[in-house]
């Protein structure tokens, strides 16, 4: 599943001034908002198109901008800016009724004062430092969610944030239309993987709903054979592909049957217009295979996956996927698997039984098979790699009951100490930050879970971002992390959350 074909998505720019000015001010203001623009374009950091719209100076137009952004299936968000003065009361209809993701940009048209020339008419033109005080208060007062961003657009610094909270936007915007196919239940007697489906629509969108495996296999079984010859031969183009499984090798049907389960899966997920799904090895209905080939393929074409029906994860990683797509690096479903605890060379080695993304490693994979110890049934085909090294993070999804919450950890991938020959499946080896120890510590206080997602595209702040837009607690490992700053968090959040809900 791809975006790249789609129109990109919108960002409104809203600017804020009043009548008081007059027409040649209101002129000016409209003129230098354009040129924010221009400039927020012209850097190259955004993953939408920012389109501008006239200044607002009242509060029926201001009301009537943010219902037209509610209804824009194109618009993902709204940047506002108060260019001069804007009378924060006037905002109060249109913020109450703004449902679209909101970030204050604290800026100004120039980035220097002309020291020389400044009289009261540049005075009046420039006025953000204090318009946007008014609008930062009316939107405390009223508790609304946004993030700010302060600073000249010419920053790269400034251009970056402002494209990790459209990112957020876009992921938040994916969400609200997700749809995802359960292929059975999860895993028997897993606490993790549960969760409240109805809240995860109320919060993302996302409509999760369960489909027999037999549904799926019924379309398997129809898959024809001229097409399994094509994505075989593309298979071979693309993969090292093991000698026992090429046309004259003696494993070759195996490949085959790998080959008419991803256009059997691919099949179903695209007429019935899913983004992502969960597969489940205790329930695999009339599948010769657990399959492995075609989910690290659709993974790798952006559609979101959780093992043993974990659909939280699936979730997120199709958001996270939306959210990085454009930028360097993979994002895969992922599971911390075993330690290295060597003294001072501690190191997390993640794996799964077969589902790893191949996006996070620039190498050429290896399709391959092997026999598959739980499950049951034939020795399923996969693809088999090491991710590449590098700065990365892990994010897991939670049901606590009153709240979701997303634990997030700064990690550095690495390279596998020696060689991994006995290991069938793909994998990534990463020193968790600040250290396994403290990591580990963190990650089971929070109750974070064993499915996570890794990307090395995405970082924290754009989960930060995702977080505060979707109305779920997120908390952080990184290298500031002690166990006993992260558990005094807990309890902070775990008291703010009660009182959010109410009494």
């Amino acid at each position: 599943m791809t975006t790249t074909s789609t129109p990109l998505p919108e960002v409104w720019f809203l600017t804020g001034s009043q009548g008081l000015y007059g027409p040649e001010t209101l002129d000016q203001v409209a003129a230098q908002s354009q040129g924010i623009v221009e400039r927020l374009g012209a850097a190259g950091e955004l993953p939408t198109t920012v389109v501008w719209k006239p200044v607002l100076t009242d509060a029926a137009s201001i009301h009537r901008q943010m219902l037209d952004a509610n209804s824009a299936p194109q618009c993902v968000g709204v940047i506002a800016w108060m260019h001069t003065f804007s009378p924060a009361k006037m905002w109060i209809a249109g913020l109450d009724a703004l449902q679209k993701p909101l970030l204050h940009l604290h800026t100004q048209a120039g980035m220097a004062l002309p020291w020389a020339t400044i009289d009261m008419d540049f005075m009046n033109l420039n006025q953000a430092a204090h318009g946007d005080r008014e609008f930062g208060y009316i939107q405390s007062r009223l508790g609304i969610a946004r993030k700010t961003v302060a600073g000249h657009v010419e920053s790269p610094v400034v251009a970056q944030r402002i494209a990790h909270w459209a990112r957020a936007a876009v992921g938040r915007h994916e969400t609200r239309t997700l749809r995802l196919a359960r292929f059975g239940d999860n895993m028997r007697d897993v606490a993790v993987t549960e969760g409240d489906k109805v809240e995860a629509q109320r919060r993302f969108g996302v409509s999760v709903n369960t489909y027999g495996v037999n549904d799926l296999v019924a379309v398997v079984d129809q898959v024809a054979d001229t097409d399994i010859d094509k994505l075989v031969t593309e298979y071979a183009d693309t993969y090292r592909v093991a000698p026992e499984l090429l046309p004259d090798g003696e494993r070759h049907e195996s490949l085959r049957y790998g080959a008419r389960v991803e256009l059997g899966l691919r099949s179903f997920l695209g007429e019935g217009g899913f983004g992502a799904f969960t597969t489940n090895f205790e329930d695999l209905g009339g599948l010769r295979q657990l399959p492995g080939l075609a989910v690290q393929r659709l993974m790798a074409d952006g559609y979101g996956f959780g093992g043993e029906g974990d659909w939280k994860t699936s979730v997120l990683l199709r958001a996270t996927k939306v959210m990085a797509s454009g930028l360097p690096g993979g994002t895969s479903f992922m599971e911390d698997y075993t330690y290295h605890l060597v003294p001072g060379e501690e190191k997390i080695l993640g794996a799964h039984m077969l589902e790893v993304c191949p996006s996070i490693t620039s190498e050429r994979p290896s399709l391959e098979v092997h026999p598959l110890a739980i499950g049951g049934r034939e020795d399923p085909v996969r693809l088999r790699f090491t991710g590449d090294p590098g700065p990365a993070v892990v994010a897991g999804l939670a049901d606590l009951g009153d709240r979701l919450r997303l634990t997030v950890n700064e990690i550095d991938c690495v390279e596998p100490d020696e060689a991994l020959p006995q290991l069938p499946v793909a994998c990534a080896v990463w020193k968790p930050r600040p250290s396994l120890s403290t990591s580990a510590e963190s990650w089971l206080m929070a109750g974070a879970p064993h499915h996570t997602v890794l990307s090395q595209a995405v970082g924290v702040e754009v989960l930060e971002d995702f977080a505060e837009m979707t109305g779920v607690e997120m908390l952080t490992i990184d290298a500031d992390t002690t166990p006993r700053s992260f558990q005094r968090e807990l309890r902070w959040n775990a008291a703010y959350h009660r009182l959010a809900q109410g009494l």
